[in-house]
């Protein structure tokens, strides 16, 4: 008998949807399916794969509507469902430029054996398994589908448990694009459907915590399959003394609270020069207090609902925390009930310190910590007391000073005065440091070059090379 999973809706809180588990054996037997498919695939030029894809990119244009309601009753936003749904299209006409921008490969000769003609082909992984996460479901299954299938792979995506609506409306405009019949699958599931993908494919892309992102990689690592993993963050900004304090408030109001704080990018620790500490409190708090939720009508309001219901558990737990060692709440700082959902309006909070978990673990939730500095050495000391490194921040009017400090912050993208501007663009190539993940940036051109292995053809023009030059008397020793 199938497993069934209820699916929680975030407004309501009502379990007013079913998935079906994908078993192990039903995953075996369509990654054998794809691994056929992908023969073909592979053999026709980058001209048809694009083709297929703009095929791809008008099916789900027909099922937008449909895309878009779907999304929303996975996350309980409006505003960023639409951006998610429309941004497909942006996103396949950049990964087909980067695509096209790739150049053929050039024969050389080599350096030590002039005679000897080499070239490096790029073969592409056969079966690419990428499983997301709930806080941006549609966007960040296709960051690692696309590209792989341009590539002449082929990609199963599994979708988090917690947001899975949008997957039925997506197979159906996949299944109008008759080209991609075992090209592209999504597959419904929970953690048993994604240990099971990590089985059968021979490379896996993860987005999602430190903790199941170890799993994952140790998984992939017994295989012998590489992995790439966006993880979490704890992303810093440091707003420096000569900052125009009203640019870094409405920004980082904005970074940290945006998708109910729901994002690996989202700020999640802020650090003020002493002198500008009180001026930037004082404009954040009146900035936040301004916000609205989204509730009780989904088209106004700029904050939606906490999507997971176990996120709000550790968005309390961390906010109890910080109180209890003296932290003041300036604005928010509760857990709300509304419509059966849980919200948090966005929360200032002061006098907080690297010994409560809020400044330390990931919080994923709109709340914004405050911290004066003195100098830049202990603004760096600060920022980068943390075991992630994704991204971070910096508020300077002296962009020379601020790309400095930048330099010195142990994080892969850096945004100066904006924040979390990985978010809006995806051109400029990243690592994830420290916990935050590993393995090729997915942004940029190597984006779409991490789903190649690169295969040597060498070919010798002179004699072959004779056992007898190997002889031991012709070794020149002494």
């Amino acid at each position: 008998m199938s497993n069934k999973l209820s699916v929680r809706n975030p407004r309501t809180g009502a379990n007013d949807y079913e998935i079906v588990v994908t078993t192990a054996e039903e995953i075996a037997a369509l990654t054998q399916r794809m691994r056929t498919a992908q023969i073909h695939w592979r053999e026709q030029d980058l001209a048809y794969r694009i083709s297929i894809l703009e095929k791809l990119k008008s099916s789900i244009a027909n099922h937008r509507t449909e895309l878009i309601n779907a999304l929303t009753a996975d996350t309980g936003r409006l505003y960023i469902s639409v951006a998610e749904v429309d941004g497909i299209a942006n996103a396949i006409d950049r990964w087909i430029a980067v695509a096209r921008a790739d150049k053929a490969p050039e024969t050389k000769n080599s350096g030590a054996l002039p005679f000897i003609e080499y070239r490096s082909e790029k073969e592409p992984y056969a079966v690419v398994g990428a499983i997301s996460p709930w806080n941006f479901p549609m966007t960040l299954s296709m960051i690692d589908a696309l590209p792989a299938m341009l590539s002449g792979g082929t990609a199963i995506i599994k979708p988090s448990e917690v947001t899975p609506r949008f997957a039925q409306p997506m197979r159906k405009a996949i299944s109008e694009v008759e080209e991609l019949k075992d090209i592209l699958h999504i597959v419904d599931g929970d953690g048993s459907t994604g240990a099971a993908l990590i089985d059968h494919v021979d490379m896996v892309c993860f987005t999602g915590s430190v903790v199941t992102g170890r799993k994952v990689a140790e998984a992939a690592a017994r295989n012998f399959i590489p992995s790439i993993l966006e993880l979490g963050g704890k992303d810093p900004a440091i707003v420096l003394e000569d900052a125009d304090v009203e640019r870094a408030a409405t920004s980082l109001l904005r970074a940290s609270i945006v998708n109910t704080g729901h994002a690996c990018q989202s700020v999640e620790r802020i650090y003020v020069h002493k002198s500008l500490y009180g001026e930037f409190v004082e404009k954040i708090i009146a900035k936040a207090k301004s916000v609205k939720l989204n509730y009780p009508d989904l088209e106004s309001g700029h904050i939606g609902p906490i999507i997971f219901e176990k996120q709000a558990k550790i968005i309390k737990s961390q906010l109890a925390d910080a109180v209890a060692k003296g932290a003041t709440v300036h604005t928010g700082g509760e857990i709300e009930h509304h419509g059966g959902g849980l919200w948090c309006r966005p929360t200032v909070m002061t006098e907080v310190n690297h010994d409560m978990t809020i400044m330390k673990d990931e919080t994923f939730g709109p709340i914004m910590p405050i911290m004066s500095f003195a100098d830049d050495e202990e603004a760096l000391r600060l920022a980068n007391d943390t075991i992630y490194g994704l991204s971070g921040s910096v508020y300077s009017t002296d962009l020379a000073h601020a790309n400095k400090i930048a330099m010195k912050i142990d994080a892969g993208g850096i945004s100066i005065n904006e924040g979390s501007l990985t978010g809006f663009m995806h051109e400029a190539e990243k690592n994830s440091f420290k916990c935050s993940g590993m393995g090729e940036s997915r942004m940029g051109p190597a984006g779409y070059h991490r789903f190649f292995r690169k295969k040597a053809i060498m070919t010798n023009t002179a004699d072959a090379f004779p056992i007898e030059a190997f002889d031991e008397k012709n070794a020149n020793f002494p």
